[in-house]
């Protein structure tokens, strides 16, 4: 993953300082590119240990059209709590006696995700994070777009128009009430050579903490994909916009580009899965993965 490392160094070395919707403040760049090639290995990070299991079951989340916390607290994804808690903090007035990440406001959160995970009329109505990239992908504006792309690959693979978009103008207030507008807002794919690849447009991108995860969930994308296609394994281009480094993410950058890059490891898909729709979290087997301890960082909402 020298991409990535390449990536962080330049945003530390030639990046501008900013202010920032959340107050934590950034150090940015505009416009950036990375390039991996599928068949050299599964692109998860090397020099931190990434959670998996989180990357998978957000994937099929997005893919069933799904947008309600429920389905990953009940299994143990967290990566999306924090937007429906403070959410459910500002809205019931307790937001003021909570500062973010405060001892009692993480205990709180744990509370949050409980009701949720298992009250499904508290899910209803506070784990509903709005009609964010589940909903577009599979209902944007009616149209199944997901559904659509598939069957397109099939008949028509040099098509240009083979795009998925995640940004729905229309909606975007409804998705920032409870959630966060998409930050992964379009993606392309490409068939050339019988090899699928795939290009992502990032508006805004979380560097330490997001980005590893988005390579990974797009290249895993790419790879079912190409698998329900009859098509082999191209690249997956990641292309930004504002790619940024959260200011209290600074010291953990710099220990991760302290630390020496590792082989990639592999993916193995179940090869009898034959639509995108059927696959499930056994579907899924990461193989040689050897990574350093993770590098702990707070979200900043």
């Amino acid at each position: 993953m020298k991409q990535y490392h390449d990536l962080l160094k330049h945003i530390l070395e030639n990046g501008s300082d900013k202010s920032d919707r959340t107050g934590v403040g950034t150090r940015s760049v505009f416009g950036y590119q990375m390039r991996f090639n599928l068949a050299e290995g599964f692109p998860l990070l090397t020099t931190k240990k990434v959670h998996t299991k989180s990357i998978i079951h957000e994937l099929l989340w997005f893919i069933k059209g799904d947008t309600n916390l429920q389905y990953l607290a009940q299994n143990g994804v967290n990566i999306w709590n924090d937007w429906p808690y403070q959410n459910w903090l500002t809205q019931t007035g307790k937001a003021s006696e909570l500062p973010k990440y405060s001892a009692e406001w993480k205990e709180e959160m744990k509370v949050f995700v409980d009701k949720v995970k298992t009250d499904n009329s508290f899910a209803k109505e506070w784990g509903e994070l709005g009609p964010v990239y589940g909903k577009q992908w599979r209902d944007f504006n009616g149209f199944d777009q997901l559904s659509w792309l598939i069957d397109e690959i099939k008949r028509n693979p040099n098509s240009r128009r083979l795009i998925i978009s995640a940004w729905n103008a229309s909606e975007i207030e409804e998705m920032a009430k409870a959630g966060l507008p998409p930050c992964h807002t379009l993606y392309q794919f490409y068939v050339i050579d019988n090899k699928l690849s795939c290009q992502l447009y990032q508006r805004s991108a979380d560097v330490f903490l997001g980005v590893p995860f988005n390579i990974a969930s797009y290249a895993l994308l790419t790879m079912m994909i190409a698998q329900v296609c009859e098509l082999e394994l191209g690249d997956f281009v990641h292309t930004f916009g504002d790619a940024h480094l959260y200011s209290n993410h600074f010291a953990q950058t710099e220990e991760l580009l302290g630390r020496a890059v590792r082989p990639l490891p592999q993916m193995k898909i179940n090869s009898e899965v034959k639509n995108l729709f059927d696959f499930t979290f056994n579907d899924f087997e990461l193989v040689n993965y050897n990574p350093h301890p993770p590098i702990k960082a707070s979200v900043a909402v």
